[in-house]
Parts: C-alpha cells; sequence; structure tokens
C-alpha cells in the first residue's frame, strides 16, 4: 500500500512516499481503509523530532483519521466491515497517511452521516481538544464568560461553536482576515487584536481565559488580569507555561488533547444535528504531504487540511 512516512527526525524532507505492507489487525483491532487523514501541527512536530511523544520509526503521521472498516481483529463485536467510521489513533503509533491504518477498536467511533466521510478526518483531535479546554480543564458552567485568544484557528473556532451551545459568553480574539468566521461560530464579541488593547476591550472579568495563539509570555501574564477571582487560565501552547494568579485563586492548566472515545461520539452526534460546524479547507493528494509539512515549517498553516490517499 502507498504510505507517506519518516525513518529519521528532521525537516520536511525526510518524508518519503513509500510502498509498505498492508498492516494486519490483531486482537482488539480494526484496519480502516482511509478516506482521509488530517495535517495536524503536532504532526510537524514528531517529525522534526522536539515533541516528547515516543514513536518507533519508520513513522506514518496523521493521527486523526476517517474511513471504513475493512478487517476486524479478534475480539472486536462491535465494529464491522464496512462501517464508517472515525478515530483519534495512539499518536506514538502509525497514523493515516496511507491507505490502511491500524486502530485499537476502542478509538473507533461512527463517523458522521451529515458530511463526506473524508471531510470527518477534520473532526477528532480538534474538537477533543477544544471541549476539554472548556469544560474538562477550564469547567466552564452555562451562564459564565470565556476569553478565547486566537479564535480564529481551527481549534479556535470548534471552542466558540461548543461554549456558545453551552450557554457561555463569548468574548474572542481574531485578525480581521478570520473575524466574519468567528463571527459565523456565535462569538458574542470579537476583539481585533491587531489594533485595539484586548484588555481595554473587555467589559469586565472572565472566568476563564483560554488561549490557542503563540502570543509573547508578557502579554500572556498581562492577560491573566482579565480573570476574575478563582478562575482558571487555560492554554494549549505547551511550548511556553500558562501563568497563573495563585493570590486570587486563578488556576492554570496546559491542555494536551486526551483520547476519549465517548466525548468523540458525542461531537459527531452534534454535527449530525447541526449544532457543530466541520471545516475543511483543503484538500490535497497523499502525494503532496511533504510538500505540505515544507509550506507548514516556512509560513504555517490556516484551517484544516485533510489528505486523501
Amino acid at each position: 500500500m502507498k504510505a507517506v512516512q519518516f525513518s529519521r527526525t528532521g525537516g520536511p524532507d525526510v518524508l518519503e512516499v513509500v510502498d509498505i505492507d498492508r498492516p494486519e489487525p490483531a486482537a482488539g483491532q480494526v484496519r480502516i481503509r482511509v478516506a482521509a487523514s488530517a495535517y495536524n501541527a503536532a504532526d510537524g512536530g514528531m517529525r522534526a523530532g522536539f515533541l516528547p511523544i515516543p514513536i518507533e520509526l519508520p513513522h506514518v503521521p496523521g493521527y486523526d483519521v476517517s474511513g471504513h472498516v475493512d478487517a476486524v481483529g479478534a475480539g472486536v463485536s462491535d465494529l464491522a466491515v464496512g462501517d464508517a467510521v472515525i478515530a483519534f489513533l495512539p499518536m506514538e503509533h502509525d497514523g493515516g497517511a496511507a491507505e490502511f491504518v491500524l486502530a485499537p477498536a476502542d478509538a473507533v467511533v461512527a463517523a458522521p452521516t451529515s458530511i463526506p466521510p473524508a471531510d470527518a478526518a477534520a473532526l477528532p483531535s480538534v474538537a477533543l481538544t477544544a471541549w476539554q479546554a472548556l469544560f474538562d480543564d477550564g469547567r466552564l458552567e452555562p451562564g459564565q464568560r470565556v476569553l478565547i485568544v486566537g479564535a480564529g484557528g481551527v481549534v479556535g473556532k470548534y471552542a466558540v461553536q461548543l461554549a456558545k451551545r453551552a450557554d457561555i459568553h463569548v468574548i474572542a480574539t481574531a485578525s480581521p482576515r478570520s473575524a466574519d468566521a468567528v463571527r459565523a461560530a456565535g462569538a458574542d464579541q470579537i476583539i481585533d487584536h491587531t489594533t485595539t488593547d484586548v484588555l481595554g476591550a473587555i467589559d469586565g472579568r472572565v472566568d476563564v481565559l483560554l488561549n490557542l495563539a503563540p502570543i509573547e509570555p508578557e502579554l500572556f501574564e498581562a492577560y491573566v488580569g482579565a480573570v476574575a477571582d478563582g478562575g482558571a487560565v487555560v492554554s494549549t501552547t505547551a511550548f511556553m507555561a500558562t501563568p497563573s494568579d495563585e493570590a486570587r485563586g486563578v488556576r492554570a492548566a496546559t491542555v494536551f488533547v486526551r483520547r476519549d472515545s465517548d466525548r468523540l461520539a458525542e461531537l459527531v452526534r452534534l454535527v449530525d444535528e447541526g449544532a457543530l460546524t466541520v471545516e475543511v479547507t483543503r484538500r490535497i493528494p497523499l502525494a503532496e504531504l511533504p510538500a505540505l509539512h515544507a509550506e507548514a515549517a516556512e509560513s504555517g498553516i490556516a484551517g484544516k487540511v485533510i489528505v486523501l490517499p
């Protein structure tokens, strides 16, 4: 089967399109015929070798995947050949940048029926990150207020949608390029961080500050002043410390997305109910994945890109 893999860490040039053996599912696993995998920034970090995730080389990237069950291993009774599925794969194992991939059966859930199977690969890890940041780590409750810094990114737009559905007042920072999309996601107030003093534009404090952007540490520290006593600062930017204010009881939490199949199934339900929109900005063939990694390393990637085998 065709796959993209790297046998050593380094720049995008270590990625190769190769022919490898089709994997066979062991007990408790299923094999998925891939409809699409999704590119995530962590894929670039693992390829470059600076993320502390214990992968074995050679490694196939792409831990978000959608497709159809192609074979089932021993002991798997709740999935069958032909089922349309999505999965957030264990990041240390081979991913979905291939024609077929193995997945633990307990990581697999039924795919949304309201969107194309390939597009569903854009959902798992980013939507889980948004949910876990808001409600598991942030502990937001209906009627509270959240400031989402960097709401124009992929996780940010999911976070806005999920927060509004939970009856939370959403204040979001976004550039003019992404402001319309953030507004469509449901933000109550949008602050153009490129021209406006964010702290000065907020009317009162918020219960949770969710940072999704690579802002300067000094600015991050200043934003903590917007959080009410007893609130929380939550961040997905693991490369820098998440600040707190212990004197006021403001705690800090850094999000490392966790596999949660029950929650992923709930997110699928929200998609099919029309309460959550899955956005795909680009679709590329498998052979172009090395070039996508190069683009991401040079200038970053806006929006969600899925990779078609």
